[in-house]
């Protein structure tokens, strides 16, 4: 029983539309999911991916704008990192990303992966990673971007915590990750990052772990992460890692029926909500391949409010340049 990496980020916008806009226009990313948090069916959950939304290529956003601005800080999911085929590739997304008025940091390293530094409208951060061909992800061939450039998934993930000690404990000990790297802050002593790795890391398989003693503890709110997720094959492993988590004293959420997969969901020591999901049904479970994302989709227990929960959500054009 392993982790196969990162299933996907779920993260906060305050305006679907804009969300949209930026992460089907500028990232080309293909919106392959347009359907509500089953848990607040107030609000939008939409769900961007490669051509299908193949797990471990899924950044989606909650639409909450009564939220107020995101802090980051121990407790939080400071930065989600997308994958792309290689450094030609970079160098094409710092010309795209100038063109578009989004500012960058331009190319830099972290743990030997060469990344772009940037943020989206809302200060939602993210990075761009040479994935140097890594296996997995299809971007969407009708994308505006070229399919040798596209997205391909997720890379890592980056938290935030107070003590490292009971983070590492529970990624080691329980969840399978390896110590990979240590970096000392060249700014502020006393703060490190450090790196953990499933396997031999790479593409969807790092967590980069920053421990901030003395900061404090960061606000979730637009532009911020609501939780990631892990990917397991089947609802048969998913039981198991649900029966190792209560062993080892962590409470969970117990099996949660998505529709789309299967979660379970916990926090580790400091807060961060964390989720196993399963690799399946997938998105094509209720609309053909070819038009994922173009109407509202609605598992079936909530198909029977169809009307009203429309008539409480304001119409996103996925079409719209």
């Amino acid at each position: 029983m392993e982790l196969h990496g990162l299933h996907h980020v779920t993260a906060v916008t305050g305006r679907a539309q804009a969300n949209v806009d930026f992460y089907t226009q500028v990232l080309g990313m293909r919106l392959v999911k347009k359907t509500v948090n089953q848990d607040d069916v107030s609000a939008y959950h939409l769900f961007y991916g490669d051509e299908v939304g193949n797990p471990g290529t899924e950044l989606t956003f909650f639409e909450w704008p009564q939220m107020g601005p995101n802090h980051n800080g121990p407790g939080s999911i400071a930065q989600t990192a997308l994958r792309v085929p290689n450094r030609e590739a970079l160098a094409w997304w710092a010309q795209r990303l100038d063109e578009r008025g989004v500012k960058h940091e331009g190319l830099t390293e972290f743990h030997d992966h060469a990344l772009i530094n940037f943020a989206d409208p809302e200060g939602q951060r993210l990075a761009l990673v040479d994935d140097e061909g890594a296996p997995g992800g299809t971007p969407w061939p009708k994308s505006p971007v070229p399919v040798e450039y596209g997205i391909r998934g997720l890379f890592a993930s980056t938290l935030i915590v107070r003590q490292l000690e009971p983070t590492a404990l529970v990624l080691t000990q329980v969840m399978g990750y390896q110590l990979a790297g240590e970096y000392p802050s060249a700014d502020n002593p006393g703060e490190r990052t450090v790196v953990f790795a499933l396997g031999q890391g790479g593409a969807g398989k790092e967590l980069y772990v920053v421990e901030q003693p003395n900061r404090p503890y960061g606000q979730l709110g637009i532009g911020g992460v609501h939780h990631i997720a892990f990917r397991t094959p089947n609802g048969q492993e998913q039981t198991e890692w649900m029966n190792r988590l209560h062993a080892v004293g962590l409470r969970t959420s117990g099996l949660v029926d998505r529709y789309y997969f299967q979660s379970l969901y916990f926090r580790i020591p400091g807060g961060i909500l964390f989720e196993i999901a399963t690799d399946g049904p997938g998105f094509a479970t209720d609309e053909p391949a070819e038009h994922l994302g173009e109407r509202l989709a609605l598992p079936p227990f909530l198909e029977p409010r169809r009307a009203q929960i429309e008539a409480g959500l304001k119409p996103v054009d996925i079409n719209r340049s």
